[in-house]
């Protein structure tokens, strides 16, 4: 079961509420089995290996005293001889490749990810609860993420944004402010449901609020005819045609007929106005996101950039990229791809001037943006407004305000202090401040931007790119995301061609 949702509302609580770290607030949850779980962060000590993250320290130190003739006799009894084999096939089938002595601290995060994994599923059980465990990884570690649910006999509950793995889940659980809903298939199913969903609730919202216009009309119709009435009696007893206690009466009559019939009228519009309240806090949960910006004014044949020849890194003798060669030409988009240590982001750092290569020639020949997952463009100490005015230098506050609320940063929500954005907040303010402005960069390059960012926050940074049309580079392992940006070109960082 994949379980998805904005940022804030609640999967790593429940799934803390199920493996029992912190009680519900109301209900009950019943567990049937062993529950194993790997949380987003794996936590290490400085000497912690890769046996104590698998909890089997103390049984290796046992078959290793046996192999050199120290064990005791009750504890070779207690030996379990065929755990190394185990180890080395459980970290095998995640594609692992280091020994149970490897100390985590000396792995990169992507490894570490891996190894925890291997850990949840050591010991056979019953149930994972696993918070987003393709983050960090590389296109490799996605790939084994998936084989193992996929053979995976037991239960799952997977947080996860990543949209490649949630379609391969038997049920998807959306967690709102609204509560939680369950949809039978994957992600294709669940969100071909929810643009059914999209639709029926805009209908009822358009009914709801036609129908609280239509009643408002008949009840100001009924209001001037009975005011017309009333003064049409008026006239008559000023005239003498009709006997004072008869006038009284139905005076009378009129004003209580009157009150009662603009109470239930009151009472029936706020009913409808209600009814189109809710339609219309439905259709804002479920409505997408879409961006309008300003052009670039690329032409089609400038050249945006070349490398030739290019040798990248941090050590002349050990490049990690070497001969690199290639052009972009207009707004072309292209994806630089490969594993976890081939270069990506170094390479970006080359191209963008903050390293320089150690052989060839980089030229960058346009305006050029970086947004990663640290926003490091943005000054955290300042609201989204400054940050966009000082980006953008001759905007107007009028300018400002509608590029901001563009991207969904509306009157109070342009003066948050970028220190206090959530990770989707934070890339959207940072697509805001660099394609909301009257100048776009001709050139976008994006390191891994999606890392850490719920659905609905990836949808919305695919949204601001789709209207991008300037040329745009990327380094993502995300590849349902790459190909929503309608890639081009992809160059390929192998380094074991190295």
């Amino acid at each position: 079961m994949g379980l998805v949702g904005r940022n804030g509302v609640g999967k790593s609580t429940l799934l803390k509420i199920i493996r029992g770290q912190i009680a519900p607030t109301s209900g009950r949850v019943s567990v049937q089995g062993k529950v194993s779980s790997l949380e987003q962060t794996v936590q290490i000590g400085p000497e912690d290996t890769i046996a104590d993250l698998f909890g089997v320290a103390s049984h290796l130190a046992l078959l290793c005293r046996a192999a050199a003739g120290d064990a005791s006799g009750d504890e070779l009894a207690d030996a379990d001889w065929t755990l190394e084999a185990r180890l080395a096939a459980s970290l095998e089938r995640i594609g692992l490749q280091v020994g149970p002595e490897a100390r985590l601290a000396d792995l990169s995060g992507g490894q570490r990810t891996r190894a925890a994994l291997a850990a949840v599923t050591f010991h056979d059980p019953d149930i994972l609860l696993l918070d987003e465990p393709t983050n960090n990884l590389d296109r490799a570690g996605r790939d084994a993420v998936r084989a193992l649910l996929q053979d995976w006999r037991g239960g799952a509950v997977v947080v996860s944004h990543d949209r490649e793995l949630l379609e391969d889940m038997d049920a998807i659980v959306e967690l709102t402010s609204l509560g939680a809903s369950r949809y039978s298939g994957g992600w294709s199913a669940y969100r071909a449901r929810k643009d059914i969903e999209l639709e029926a609730a805009a209908h009822e919202l358009e009914s709801a609020e036609r129908a609280a216009a239509s009643a408002r009309r008949r009840d100001q119709e009924k209001a001037e005819r009975r005011d017309r009435r009333d003064s049409a009696g008026a006239r008559q007893a000023k005239g003498g045609g009709m006997p004072r206690i008869l006038l009284g009466a139905r005076k009378n009559q009129a004003e209580v007929s009157g009150g009662a019939q603009a109470k239930s009228a009151e009472r029936r519009q706020a009913e409808l106005d209600a009814a189109a309240a809710r339609a219309r806090g439905l259709v804002e949960i479920l409505q997408p996101f879409v961006v309008s910006l300003p052009p670039t004014g690329l032409a089609s044949g400038r050249t945006v950039l070349r490398l030739d020849d290019v040798a990248a890194g941090y050590d002349p003798a050990r490049p990690l990229i070497e001969g690199l060669s290639f052009a972009m030409t207009g707004p072309e988009r292209i994806a630089i791809l490969g594993p976890n240590g081939s270069g990506k982001s170094t390479l970006l750092k080359v191209i963008v001037g903050d390293l320089a290569p150690l052989r060839g020639q980089v030229t960058l020949s346009v305006p050029t943006a970086t947004l990663d997952q640290r926003m490091d463009l943005l000054d955290p100490a300042t609201t989204i407004r400054d940050n966009f005015l000082r980006l953008n230098p001759g905007a107007t506050e009028n300018a400002c305000r509608a590029a901001l609320a563009t991207f969904q940063f509306r009157a109070d929500a342009a003066l948050m202090n970028v220190g206090t954005l959530s990770g989707g907040q934070m890339l959207r303010a940072g697509l805001a401040c660099v394609l909301g402005g009257p100048k776009p960069p001709l050139l976008l390059v994006l390191d891994e931007p999606t890392n850490h960012l719920d659905l609905e926050a990836i949808q919305a940074v695919e949204a601001g790119l789709a209207a991008y049309d300037g040329a745009l580079l990327v380094v993502s392992h995300d590849q349902t995301f790459v190909a929503a940006l309608g890639i081009q070109q992809t160059i390929s960082l192998d380094p074991v061609s190295r």
